[in-house]
């Protein structure tokens, strides 16, 4: 689904929230993009690394080669190269692993980027693409991170204490968005769905 102003409205937040919102996403987006030049530029260096690897190889097997300070180098050069690319790739795979493990427990989505600022993923080890004990890790951050979690039940009244009867609403649309906290603010617009059309 693409982020709109129509889809935002729909959600009922405002046109300034709105407008934080799509610039947020803006420079994600054109983050992502240099990242993607970046890395297909390092990809090229590699190949080219790698073919001159490949010759240097072919001859000092030959026991031509009057290069081998140069052969070492680029060999140096390569190596460090391929290390690079597998050390970001396993932090890609551990991101995305964490990533995993807090929608399985319940991690408001909006919060997950915020969790994973503050975990350490150098503790983190992955052995045959899963996370090593990450129901123990799954436990531990749920506790950590209870204040992010989303609760998917619904309670009734408490039948000991039950609500005052005021006679009708006394919450109107326009007042649940003037709520500037953005958790109580989703709160009162889940309790009152049918101002907003639900």
């Amino acid at each position: 689904m693409a982020l709109t102003r129509g889809l935002l409205d729909a959600l009922g937040i405002d046109e300034k929230q709105a407008d934080e919102i799509i610039k947020a996403h803006v420079e994600t987006v054109t983050g992502l993009k240099g990242e993607i030049e970046k890395l297909t530029k390092q990809v090229e260096e590699g190949k080219s690394l790698q073919k001159k690897l490949d010759t240097l190889t072919a001859e000092k097997e030959s026991g031509e080669n009057p290069f081998k300070t140069k052969y070492e180098e680029l060999k140096k050069a390569f190596d460090e190269y391929k290390a690079e690319g597998a050390a970001k790739e396993l932090k890609r795979t551990k991101t995305e692993k964490v990533k995993e493990l807090l929608k399985s427990i319940g991690i408001n989505e909006k919060r997950i980027d915020t969790v994973l600022k503050v975990t350490d993923l150098d503790s983190i080890t992955i052995t045959d693409g899963e996370i090593e004990g990450a129901q123990e890790l799954g436990e531990t951050m749920k506790s950590e991170w209870a204040d992010f979690l989303v609760s998917e039940q619904t309670h009734g009244a408490d039948v000991a204490t039950p609500p005052s009867n005021t006679g009708g609403r006394t919450t109107t649309k326009a007042e649940i968005l003037a709520i500037k906290d953005a958790s109580e603010r989703q709160a009162a617009i889940a309790a009152n769905l049918d101002l907003f059309g639900h």
